[in-house]
Order: C-alpha cells, then structure tokens, then sequence
C-alpha cells in the first residue's frame, strides 16, 4: 500500500496508545497490551501477529469492549467505543462483530442453528417470524452449508463447520468490521483454505473490514493487506503484506519469518534459520527498555536503557527498534 494510498483511504478504526493490564494473585499487573498505536482503513484486512501471550487477542478482546481499557483510546468512525452509551452502544455492537477461536466453545451447545444464528437479529430487532428463517437459511448459504442444518445442534457438526456457523453469526446482523480472532488455528489444514477463502470472498462482496489474529505468517500473509507483529504487549512492527515480508525491519520480525516453510526445497537453503534464545520474559516483570532485547541477537547498550520510538522507518513501514533510531 502506498503512501497515497493509504492518505486517500477512510480510517474506519483508531487504536492510540492502548494499554490493557490485569491485577492477578498478591496485586500484580499483568502488561498484557502495553502502549499499542495503529489504524485500520474501510475495506482492509490487518493481520496481527505473534507469539501465544503477545496480547494479540486481548487486543481483539479490548476494541469489542470485551474487555474494559486500562488506558489509551479505541475510536471507531471517530467515536470512542469505550464512552458509548445507550443507542450508540446498541448501534456499534451491531456494527463491530467477532469470530472465535474455539468453534467448540463459541456455541450454545443448547440452541439450534437457527436461533444461534438469530440471536443478533432479535436483539437488533431485525426480522421474526418467517423473515428470521428466511434470513438465517440465506445466511447458511452464503457460509456453505444448507436449510437442513438450521434445526441441529452444535454437537452435529464438524469444526469447519462449527466455524462457518460462527462467520454466519457475524453476518447475521450486517456490521462493517469484523475481528477474526484466531478463526482458523482450531482446524484441519484442508478447512483452513476453505474458512479464510470464504472470507476473502465475503468481504469482496458487502466491503467488510477484518482484524486477522492468527499465528499462521503464511495465511496471514495470503489474507493481510498490512501486518502487524506483536511481542510482549507491545507493536513491534507494521508494514504492507508483501513488504514486510520481503523485508523485515525488527529482529524480531526477522526471527519469525526465518520459520517459516518454504515450499520449493530449492530455495530453502537461501534462508538463514534465526533461533532465538531463552524464554519470552513475563508480562508481570517485563523487562526495561525495548522488551525484546533479552532474546535480541542484535542488542546494544541502549537497548536496556530506552523504550524504543515508533517511527516510520521507511515509508508506511513502522518499527520499534533503536536500530533504525537517529
């Protein structure tokens, strides 16, 4: 995405400076996001990724109100969600949905398709009677699946199926963003393909806006038109897909990239695997300075020292490294 680009496109979510701490046993925090900026334009889809306990879906968790703020701001359509009372409220949970991770966990084991499927559209007022079956069989089909299985149970189907169900809830009540939280790790390599096509295909035809959060770099790479890096609760890098990944500015971006597999074993040998060494420190004791620098193989002094700056390294290529640092 250039830089123009991304000027003329409309900023439909603004995160600023999010933070978001739990107190857990003896009064500690937990820094589970920590000081997280980034925008996401109409129409996009952001990945978002990292390690298990970078924050990723605390993140997703925090901009659906899920979770309460600790600081920062989470402005959507240029309201803070956050302050959102009343009509307003009842106006965004429409607007802003979420995909699961666990298809297992996510539904009522206890409804039937058909009213896990309505449940935004009864209380958004949507439809009743023959308009809500009419809708939820329509929503099924949009997701692959057909009319028979709106009266089953949970329990009856696949996790592939469990996921379409889930995606088919989002859509129920017609919103504009959607944050996909891990939506595809619970699956079958074969599913995987299916579930993130399906999103693709999905948001070409009603212009949806997707927050990506998965583990996967090569999906997320095939689904992002930007990514996301996350380490430690906090953002240590952002870039277009296909320029992060030709061009890794953070050591620890670089770390990851260096696992993932090439499928032409020709070319395999071109890229130097990069181990990292030690444990990801605790997000109750982080460690001073850029949180990375205890497994960075290019740390220097200042590193300890001195949070790094976000900055814009390279056109619409943000990091957070004292490398890049005047």
């Amino acid at each position: 995405m250039s830089k123009t680009e991304t000027q003329d496109k409309e900023v439909i979510l603004s995160v600023k400076n999010l933070k978001k701490h739990f107190v857990v046993g003896g009064g500690q925090v937990v820094q589970a996001v920590d000081g997280v900026t980034f925008d996401v334009y109409r129409g996009e889809t952001l990945g978002l990724v990292g390690e298990s306990g970078c924050g990723k879906s605390t993140i997703g968790r925090t901009l659906i109100r899920l979770y309460g703020v600790t600081d920062g701001s989470v402005e959507f359509k240029g309201k803070n969600v956050h302050e959102l009372k009343g009509q307003e409220l009842r106006a965004f949970n429409r607007q802003m949905q979420m995909i699961f991770q666990d298809p297992y966990a996510s539904l009522n084991p206890r409804m039937t398709v058909m009213d896990i499927i309505a449940e935004g559209i009864d209380i958004h007022g949507l439809a009743s009677g023959e308009e809500r079956r009419k809708r939820v069989i329509e929503l099924l089909k949009v997701v692959g699946l057909n009319e028979e299985h709106a009266d089953r149970f949970p329990h009856e189907f696949s996790g592939g199926q469990r996921q379409r169900i889930g995606i088919a809830r989002a859509l129920a009540v017609e919103p504009e963003f959607i944050i996909a939280d891990e939506p595809i790790s619970a699956l079958d390599v074969s599913i995987q393909a299916q579930v993130v096509n399906l999103m693709k295909k999905l948001q070409k035809e009603q212009g949806l806006t997707y927050l990506f959060i998965a583990h996967d770099l090569s999906m997320v790479k095939y689904i992002s038109d930007r990514v996301g890096v996350m380490y430690l609760g906090n953002l240590v890098e952002l870039a277009g897909s296909d320029e992060l990944y030709e061009n890794p500015l953070h050591p620890y971006t670089e770390a990851l990239l260096s696992a993932v597999p090439i499928p032409d074993p020709k070319t395999a040998k071109t890229r130097e695997r990069i181990i990292l060494e030690g444990d990801v420190p605790s997000p109750i004791n982080p460690p001073s300075g850029c949180r990375f620098r205890t497994r960075c193989p290019k740390a220097m002094e200042i590193c300890a020292k001195e949070i790094p700056q976000w900055k814009e390294a390279q056109p619409n290529h943000f990091v957070a490294c004292h490398l890049y640092n005047e």
